[in-house]
């Protein structure tokens, strides 16, 4: 997804991505280790536009995929829908001291720099896609996971294990027995 900059002249220049997910390295690894499946392609559209000394990209990145719930591990489906703003500039060789404290504003946080006559968006559309995968998954608010004991489902039904609170600070010294 490789734009090139003399495209972007002083009107947007809109662009429609529909990638399959091995189009996105970042993507394609996280499938592979098994962190989630991606069950369509990456859909995106972005705007770019000139903005005083640099670019402006804003846009809207989709995929379904499957996750698997952190708490009751069963697979349900979900989609990433995300909406971003990214600021473009042209690399530069700084000489400035390094500074041990570097103040950041906002569009620091936003910013990406490019080289050449070219802005390769596909590591931008990825990032924004695993940004928005969360870390513990849950296939409801609500989830109540499954037992400890014995591993049944809580969703679906309950258990005959006991609910007493164990404190696992010490539960390695529950059958100590002291002889003298």
């Amino acid at each position: 997804m490789k734009i090139r900059i003399d495209h972007i002249k002083h009107t947007a220049y809109e662009l429609h991505v529909e990638e399959p997910v091995d189009s996105f390295p970042v993507l394609a690894a996280m499938q592979a280790d098994g962190e989630c499946v991606f069950s369509g392609p990456v859909t995106a559209d972005i705007t770019l536009e000139r903005e005083f000394d640099h670019l402006k990209a804003v846009g809207r990145v989709r995929v379904p995929m499957e996750l698997t719930c952190g708490r009751c591990l069963a697979s349900y489906a979900t989609n990433i829908d995300s909406a971003f703003r990214i600021i473009f500039r042209k690399e530069t060789v700084r000489h400035t001291e390094v500074e041990d404290e570097t103040e950041l504003c906002d569009d620091d946080l936003i910013a990406s720099t490019y080289s050449g006559d070219e802005i390769d968006l596909t590591h931008e559309i990825e990032e924004q896609v695993a940004m928005e995968i969360p870390l513990k998954p849950l296939c409801d608010e609500g989830c109540k996971g499954l037992c400890p004991t014995c591993g049944a489902d809580l969703n679906t039904g309950s258990c005959s294990c006991s609910r007493e609170p164990i404190n696992l600070k010490f539960s390695a010294l529950k059958d100590f027995k002291i002889s003298g």
